[in-house]
């Protein structure tokens, strides 16, 4: 996969040639440039560092942290760290800045730099574009020998992070000890397995865990997809556990199974959470453009506003921080709760499935039965470095003159009974195609009929 450098950070496979993988010069002058970018931005020169389980986790920690000392920059370890445990962090421990190495759902050859600003949360557009620049400048500047950075490790972080879970105010531990749930967790083999069963002990949940090793070997591609979770779904089969949980390498997003192994999924996560906080505390609700309109449905429920941005983190939590949003997140399984930070969270989030679970007294079956029901179907399209994907969008339009259209992130057609959404990938060279409907059947006539035409168009 060639270096990718976006809203999302720097990403790439790990090995090959320098500038065109995440090469040890590639990590070196991406986080330099991070490095000049904060030293620029006035922040403090304090950034919290933490990893998933991949194998190549350790060195590229190494590089990071001693290009930062090396600027001049305190480092604060986290190691092996869930995404919402660094976020967090940052902003407790008073940082400038911090930076996830994660390549999120990627498979195990690759890696990334997530870069945080001092809230915590991910660097905007303009300030990527900034660091972007300079990075490509190679005008950095580096500490002299009495001012280089410390490099000290932080063993309380997770634990931090679990004690606020708790302390949430829409978080019924007692009712949900009282209510002696079991889960099944798959971990694949990351930072899944050091977070979820502690929090799980801690509210009184069993938790069987399976691909708990954490050794970044995954055990199946790490995307919480249905196609990739049939060994969570077989065993919720058999298990007679009330809820199979499934979080991808960085625990920040989560997918669910039912009991009798009934895929709810991730895009329902958010559906589910948000019921459940818009009983208690009313207010608008955010998500990005490719996902599910059951969470427009539910807001509608409550006689609350619904809100769609541009898919990416960043971009979801701008929205949320514009309306006032007491909830939102990403149909991929990421919930964003503001009452605890602005990032995507697997930890509240199942913290908050299973006060829905125990209040409301309901299994994660009737409760997903309760809400509209929706079939999504995830595809993708090579994309040809040389097409101007944005001029292909734009003549798209032109093929739908009936269809009601939103481009602010690519291009989302807005059918009777469904939609479609075309966007170019933040973290990998593809054009992600996202159709819904209310059967499997139509969203894939959906998806086939826009791909179809967007593929006579381009000749890709």
């Amino acid at each position: 996969m060639p270096l990718i450098k976006s809203i999302s950070g720097f990403r790439g496979t790990i090995g090959g040639q320098a500038g065109s993988n995440l090469t040890p010069e590639d990590i070196v002058s991406s986080v330099a440039g991070y490095g000049d970018w904060l030293i620029r931005s006035g922040a403090a020169r304090k950034v919290v560092i933490g990893r998933d389980g991949r194998p190549s986790g350790p060195v590229v920690s190494a590089l990071t942290a001693a290009t930062l000392q090396s600027m001049g920059i305190d480092v604060i370890d986290c190691g092996l760290a869930t995404t919402p445990t660094v976020e967090m962090a940052v902003v407790s421990r008073g940082a400038g800045g911090g930076i996830i190495l994660s390549a999120s759902h990627n498979p195990k050859e690759y890696n990334a730099l997530k870069l945080l600003n001092d809230k915590g949360e991910f660097i905007s557009h303009a300030a990527g574009q900034d660091l972007i620049a300079s990075v490509q400048s190679g005008n950095i500047t580096y500490a002299g020998v009495d001012d280089i950075g410390t490099l000290t490790t932080d063993d309380r972080a997770l634990q931090d992070h679990i004690d606020a879970v708790l302390a949430h105010p829409l978080v019924h531990t007692e009712a949900i000890k009282a209510a002696g749930f079991s889960v099944v967790l798959d971990a694949v083999n990351s930072v899944g397995a050091i977070s979820i069963p502690p929090l799980c002990a801690k509210l009184g949940v069993s938790c069987q865990v399976m691909n708990g090793t954490l050794n970044g070997q995954f055990a199946h591609n790490p995307e919480p997809l249905p196609a990739n979770l049939s060994g969570l779904i077989e065993r919720m089969k058999t298990s007679g556990a009330d809820l199979g949980i499934a979080v991808d390498p960085d625990v920040d997003r989560l997918a669910l199974v039912g009991p009798g192994g009934r895929w709810i999924g991730e895009e329902y996560t958010l559906v589910t959470v948000a019921d459940y906080v818009l009983q208690h505390e009313p207010g608008p609700v955010v998500s990005n453009l490719s996902s599910s309109r059951a969470l427009a449905d539910i807001a509608e429920k409550y006689g609350q506003a619904y809100h769609a941005s541009a898919v990416g983190e960043v971009n979801v939590v701008e929205k949320m921080k514009a309306v006032g949003a007491t909830i939102g997140g990403e149909g991929n399984g990421g919930i964003i709760d503001p009452r605890l930070h602005y990032g995507r969270d697997s930890l509240i989030g199942l913290a908050l499935v299973l006060s829905h679970l125990a209040t409301s007294k309901k299994t994660i079956n009737e409760l997903r039965d309760s809400y509209t029901h929706y079939e999504m179907v995830k595809d993708k399209l090579d994309l040809d470095p040389r097409l101007d994907l944005a001029e292909a969008l734009s003549a798209m339009e032109a093929l739908y003159p009936e269809v009601r259209q939103t481009d602010i992130d690519g291009l989302k057609l807005d059918f009777p009974d469904g939609w479609v959404h075309l966007r170019g990938s933040n973290t990998e060279p593809i054009v992600r195609v996202y159709a819904e409907a209310g059967t499997q059947d139509r969203a894939r006539e959906l998806a086939a009929g826009v791909k179809s035409k967007f593929t006579e168009l381009t000749g890709t």
